[in-house]
């Protein structure tokens, strides 16, 4: 959709790492019910900022009925964080009055420099969508993607034959798939399998909800190179407890240029 600034630089063959957090905030709604946008900012600021993220990603950050008004202080997150809000323009958001596209917003380091945004929108019984960021860093080209899936498995699968289509049709780069997946079984299920997206997608799978006990590992960090992500943990605080009923997490990605994973 967006062609924005492409940079240049000599590539490395050692690889980097970038941080990457990623959380639902339910719409800024509480476990005491009360929806605070403030909490919100809040615990980003508290929990999230101290792990340096290169990349954040928020599900559930618009309202959920349209026209997906906004929620969240877009701008006070970014000076939280210091990082950049990626949906400046009309075309990364739902519409006018929203922050992100259906409730996903993303936020990078300004060291990433953006080459291509995009997003995709989802079929299912609840809009969904996916919001992605081509950038480089260093000379490495990295796509990430960050997404809210269906609590559906049949309408995940159409979802990432989806996305797998949308893969096929871009360049060929390392790709870090983000976000709340909605898939409680920590192998995975048939919407991860290679030959559906057309590539495999490896990473851990944390309990992360509800926050209160977490149970299900709903929320993930996967990339496209495998034993690429470490370091995957749930970020679990007096403040995120109570912001959402989703805990956030947070991972570490080997960006390379090494080959893609198989399909499996």
């Amino acid at each position: 959709m967006q062609d924005v600034v492409a940079a240049t630089g000599k590539s490395r063959t050692d690889g980097l790492r970038l941080r990457c957090a990623s959380w639902n905030v339910h719409r800024a709604k509480g476990a005491d019910g009360r929806v605070d946008p403030d909490r919100v900012r809040a615990a980003i600021a508290g929990a999230l900022v101290p792990e340096a993220p290169d990349v954040l990603a928020l599900q559930e950050a618009d309202a959920e009925c349209r026209p997906h008004e906004s929620i969240l202080d877009m701008a006070g997150i970014a000076s939280d964080s210091g990082l950049v809000w990626q949906h400046e323009d009309p075309e990364m958001r739902w519409g006018p009055q929203s922050d992100g596209f259906l409730g996903t917003i993303l936020f990078l380091h300004p060291r990433l420099e953006v080459g291509h945004r995009d997003v995709i929108d989802l079929p299912g019984h609840c809009h969904r969508g996916a919001v992605v960021v081509e950038a480089q860093v260093d000379g490495l080209r990295v796509r990430i993607m960050s997404m809210h899936l269906s609590l559906s498995q049949p309408l995940r699968v159409v979802q990432m034959r989806i996305v797998g289509q949308y893969l096929r049709r871009r360049p060929i780069m390392q790709t870090i798939m983000m976000g709340d997946f909605n898939e409680w079984r920590p192998w995975g299920g048939l919407m991860f399998n290679g030959r559906l997206v057309g590539r495999r997608f490896h990473g851990a799978a944390p309990r992360s909800f509800p926050a209160h006990r977490p149970l299900l590992p709903l929320d993930r960090i996967l990339t496209d190179r495998a034993g690429a992500v470490s370091d995957v943990r749930v970020i679990a605080t007096d403040q995120t407890r109570a912001a959402s009923d989703h805990l956030p997490i947070r991972g570490e990605v080997l960006i390379s240029a090494s080959e893609l994973s198989p399909r499996r």
